[in-house]
């Protein structure tokens, strides 16, 4: 019997050329910036599972979108006044004086392969692109996330919110065509409402008497330069605090202030990421594809004679065109040689006041809370119930300064007078706020009040037991742990101590600050604590 001996030989592979030059140039740049301890750091950062934070990855796969599809416009678009006669394909408008700007906006639409689709998926992912700012904006708000240490990212972000609307509506306006040329219009006469200085200003935005001669141009510099490149720093920064400050996270088991439970960025949550950013692409892209949205074709260029009701802006700018439309009329008086129209005045202050609560918000209530402690775990809307009744008050506030941007066509719809419609807009801006705060409280502690009683006592199960003394009961099914914490697991807060100060004097700041903690904690639900349920299971249930 012959045994044969085989052996295997193994022989090394050279790395090709390639690889050695690429191992090379990454091993240069990392001796000189130590760039592979930043990627190992960041990927280690753990990012939470639940899906709503998926809103903020939206917003920023949207505007990656808008930056493609923005570049690829960019090299057809002309931004200029210059009136010329289309000689496009589109023969309705052949033959018409328009600019150069509508009729490069025509031509990408008709003469260039591609070109309608992506001005399409640019205005989808740029009206995205405002929503899920929003979305992600409540979402921080209703969950109290925006609290120590992110004050200053929530400022950071709500400015990203402003930048996104100023995008809008210059994109909006660079058409020249009759909607855009509208909106222009209103923005004109509302800077020029405002006294003394709406003159000059308004000549300096223009360039003159409106339109001016070179509005599209300004607006297309504002449009793919300057906001551009404030919203991508500010974004960079958003991003960094986000990772520096860690991620909030809604409670539960193993889950606290120091221990953030989910994906680490490297590799699972960036490989989830990517095929999020291609769907959120793919939807888009569908959409676009299948929904018209902006037919200049239709509108034609800027010509003031021809406006009829059913001219709207974007609906992220509706709320100011709605503010202008709910002014009582005659709000004007003369002021030496110059006319106060408060109907412009009093929806610019209005407005400015209300972008300055939401922009320091956090601050505020930091102050009338004395909450000096961080938060990294989020909390539910009815454990807060006056902060969402206020969240709940501010969205109600918006959506019918809103919905008064389409009174118009809410009247010519249903057919009713626009003054009805007006007046009943002008009651709710008031009332609506105040019975969305009042409503959305009582909710709130009725479900607190719910949720206490499932937690000492269980879900009804419907089976009803004799007990041995004659007693009938209804046996209770009792909650897991993981169940029963969701319930239980938030911090009840009190309301501010009046102390003396230094002097051994109360301020006024210190009875304004007491009183208004105590309008924010009345009402409050406390917590279930474990004697609590030990006696409800003494109890019986």
């Amino acid at each position: 019997m012959t045994t044969t001996d085989t052996r295997t030989e193994t022989t090394a592979v050279a790395p090709s050329r390639g690889a050695r030059f690429t191992g090379a140039a990454a091993n240069y740049i990392d001796e000189r910036t130590s760039i592979s301890g930043l990627v190992k750091e960041v990927g280690r950062k753990i990012f939470p599972d639940h899906w709503s934070f998926m809103l903020g990855e939206v917003a920023l796969y949207s505007f990656v979108v808008i930056l493609l599809s923005g570049t690829f416009l960019t090299f057809f678009f002309h931004a200029s006044m210059t009136p010329m006669e289309y000689q496009g394909s589109y023969l309705p408008l052949k033959g018409i004086e328009m600019s150069s700007a509508m009729s490069s906006t025509l031509d990408i639409s008709f003469d260039i392969r591609g070109g309608l689709l992506m001005r399409q998926v640019h205005h989808w992912a740029a009206l995205l692109f405002v929503a899920s700012i929003g979305l992600h904006m409540l979402r921080v708000f209703f969950t109290g996330a925006y609290r120590k240490p992110r004050e200053i990212n929530w400022a950071i972000g709500f400015v990203l919110f402003i930048l996104a609307l100023a995008e809008g509506f210059t994109g909006y306006s660079l058409p020249d065509d009759l909607l855009s040329g509208n909106g222009l219009r209103i923005i004109d006469g509302l800077i020029k409402g405002l006294p003394i200085v709406g003159t000059w200003i308004s000549y300096l935005l223009f360039g003159g008497e409106f339109p001016g001669t070179d509005i599209v141009s300004r607006l297309f510099t504002l449009h793919i330069l300057l906001l551009p490149a404030i919203l991508v720093a500010a974004l960079g920064v958003h991003l960094l605090l986000l990772i520096i400050n860690k991620h909030t996270q809604f409670a539960g088991p193993g889950k606290t202030n120091d221990n953030v439970v989910g994906s680490p960025i490297m590799p699972v949550f960036a490989a989830k990421a990517g095929g999020f950013f291609f769907i959120v692409f793919g939807v888009i892209t569908l959409i676009a594809a299948t929904v018209t949205i902006n037919p200049i074709w239709t509108y034609g260029p800027y010509d003031p004679s021809p406006v009829s009701a059913g001219t709207q802006p974007d609906w992220y700018i509706g709320f100011a065109d709605g503010a202008l439309r709910l002014v009582p009329s005659g709000w004007e008086f003369m002021l030496g040689n110059f006319t106060v129209s408060m109907n412009i005045i009093a929806p610019v202050l209005v407005l400015g006041l209300f972008i300055v609560v939401v922009l320091i918000y956090p601050f505020i209530e930091a102050w009338i809370t004395g909450d000096k402690r961080e938060h990294h775990i989020a909390d539910r809307p009815r454990n807060a119930p006056t902060r969402t009744a206020i969240g709940a008050a501010g969205v109600t506030f918006y959506a019918v300064l809103w919905a008064a941007a389409s009174s118009d066509l809410i009247g010519t719809h249903f057919h009713v007078g626009i003054e009805d419609v007006i007046r009943t807009l002008q009651v709710l801006l008031i009332l609506g706020p105040i019975i969305a705060f009042v409503v959305t409280k009582r909710i709130c502690l009725g479900l607190m009040k719910k949720d206490r009683e499932i937690a000492l006592h269980g879900f009804e199960s419907g089976r009803i037991v004799r007990l041995p003394g004659g007693e009938y009961i209804e046996v209770h099914e009792q909650l897991s742990e993981y169940e029963r914490w969701k319930l239980t697991s938030f911090t009840e807060y009190t309301p501010l101590m009046i102390r003396p100060n230094a002097k051994g004097k109360i301020s006024a700041a210190q009875r304004v600050r007491a009183g208004l903690s105590s309008w924010f904690f009345e009402d409050r639900i406390s917590p279930v604590s474990g004697t609590d349920i030990e006696r409800s299971h003494d109890s019986g249930h």
